[in-house]
């Protein structure tokens, strides 16, 4: 007798099943039930069946948070497709690599994103999204779960390497599964749960520890576009919300909110956060009011969760991002590979069901991600200590985070190679009270009669690079620090106090007019 892995194929039509009249999402003040989500998914995936779409090939969605992503996910998973969510945030030419990498059979373009979308360069089918409060009901006949196993691919998301290439990180079914049992075994989540969306439904964090975990445990989702503070603070009011994912940057605008003091927060029981050192002060605010903060460590690669930090920890280990997950192992390792010893700093690495298989179409990146044993080299720097809580230290690599997003200096460097008046360019992080790190990029102007200025720079990186990725900070210098070996050494061009590894701008560093400038408004991805 052979035993199929699980999958999430049937999952739409299981919830249906057990949840079919409990609300599942709630948008723009319209609830949706798991039936009607159930619904809306058959309808989805018999109109991509009709499209030649069938499993293992991909389908990519661009646009804002909205119900039907999800019920293009659902129906991805139903017929064994790969599902791609694109940051809509990106430019044209970044996404064009994206969809030719993945060789996409059909791309989804929300009416938000149709003028990005007509500019790409890549030859895909595109289908605009519609939707309607109140659907039809399916008449197309009934296709059957897709036959796969839990290693089967479910999901690709894009992040960027060192290098500035993007890289797919395959999820299967598995990995997806895995990561939401983590996380349900450190959190008491029931059926009653009542969530907030706002992150980009592009982010690991959002997609798959809020809607996956949510939709698997059967709760409820109020999904939003964007984060707003004001609407977080109706939330918990009006609707009931219960717990919040999301950056540092989201819990200290409802903290400095004038609606802190007075707000109704009694429904609120705990909210995980992520990607950047938490204040000790912020948390101690939030547990003041009754508010569990809980806190953890991963990766896109990692489906995201590798550690968990529950509330109760929260003072006694702060900065610490918490314990191993149930069902995942982190070590820290030497150069040697050796594990290194309480309070010994070496590479994180982890390894776990939740852990991906590799990179799309990317063999090299995948070996030299992996060691023997399974084990994912995560390319950060940190340690445990005598009870096996971990500490992040520094990156390996160069990339930091802007308000949750992460910023790859490579790929902003390449970027500004492109200009005619760039010699030399390097990128690095710049501390903010906003934006918890944004860049600040030093260049060495090319030998010409005009050396371009600040904001020009900034209005050539805005035509190529998503707004979250353009340096906050330029400054043009005559040459910039190296090693010995003729690298640049960036360690240098850091100054003052910084989060983690990372510093504050030098003080003669000069701010040009961008997005991203020293009052960032609040579309500052």
């Amino acid at each position: 007798m052979t035993f199929s892995h699980p999958t999430l194929t049937r999952l739409s039509e299981i919830q249906a099943i057990d949840h079919g009249s409990k609300p599942a999402i709630t948008f723009a003040g319209v609830q949706y039930t798991y039936a009607e989500m159930h619904e809306r998914t058959l309808t989805c995936a018999a109109e991509l069946h009709a499209q030649g779409v069938r499993r293992g090939d991909r389908v990519a969605y661009l646009g804002p948070n909205h119900p039907a992503l999800i019920i293009v996910l659902l129906a991805c998973l139903r017929l064994g497709a790969i599902f791609i969510p694109l940051n809509w945030r990106l430019a044209p030419p970044e996404l064009d690599y994206q969809l030719t990498l993945t060789e996409v059979s059909l791309l989804y373009v929300a009416p938000e994103s149709a003028k990005t979308a007509a500019g790409l360069q890549t030859n895909v089918v595109q289908e605009e999204v519609q939707w309607q409060d109140t659907p039809a009901s399916s008449t197309g006949s009934l296709l059957p779960s897709a036959d796969v196993d839990g290693n089967h691919p479910a999901f690709l998301l894009f992040t960027s390497g060192t290098t500035g290439r993007p890289k797919g990180a395959v999820l299967s079914h598995a990995n997806l599964m895995w990561n939401s049992f983590n996380l349900l075994l450190n959190t008491d989540l029931t059926t009653d749960d009542v969530t907030l969306v706002t992150a980009p439904l592009f982010h690991v964090i959002s997609l798959n520890q809020q809607v996956m975990t949510s939709y698997l445990r059967g709760s409820h989702m109020l999904i939003e576009p964007r984060w707003d503070v004001d609407r977080a603070f109706d939330a918990v009011e009006h609707e009931g919300l219960t717990w919040m994912a999301g950056v540092t940057t989201m819990f200290a605008d409802m903290l400095q909110s004038p609606r802190w003091a007075s707000a109704d927060l009694s429904s609120l029981r705990f909210v995980n956060s992520g990607g950047a050192p938490i204040p000790v002060s912020l948390i101690k605010s939030y547990q003041a009011r009754g508010i569990m903060f809980c806190q953890g460590y991963g990766l896109t690669e990692t489906s995201p969760g590798c550690t968990f930090l529950p509330a109760e920890h929260a003072l006694d280990k702060a900065g610490s991002a918490g314990r191993a997950v149930p069902f995942t192992e982190v070590e820290v390792r030497d150069v040697s590979g050796n594990s290194c010893s309480p309070g010994v700093k070496g590479e994180i690495v982890a390894r776990g069901p939740n852990v991906t298989h590799g990179y799309w179409n990317n063999p090299n990146a995948t070996d030299q991600a992996f060691s023997p044993g399974g084990w994912f080299h995560t390319g950060d720097i940190g340690y445990l200590d005598d009870d096996g809580f971990l500490f992040i230290v520094d990156r390996l690599k160069d990339m930091f985070i802007s308000g949750g997003e992460n910023v790859y200096p490579a790929e902003v460097e390449s970027a500004l190679f492109e200009h005619p008046g760039v010699s030399e360019a390097a990128v690095v992080a710049a501390a903010d009270e906003r934006w918890g790190e944004v860049g600040h990029a030093f260049i060495v102007a090319a030998e010409s009669e005009t050396r371009p200025t600040l904001d020009e720079l900034s209005d050539f990186l805005l035509a190529r690079l998503a707004k979250y990725k353009v340096p906050k900070y330029f400054s043009l210098v005559d040459e910039l620090p190296r090693t010995g070996s003729g690298k640049i050494h960036k360690v240098s061009l850091r100054s003052g106090d910084a989060l983690g590894a990372h510093s504050s701008p030098a003080p003669t560093a000069r701010t040009a007019k961008n997005p991203a400038s020293s009052a960032p408004p609040k579309d500052h991805k």
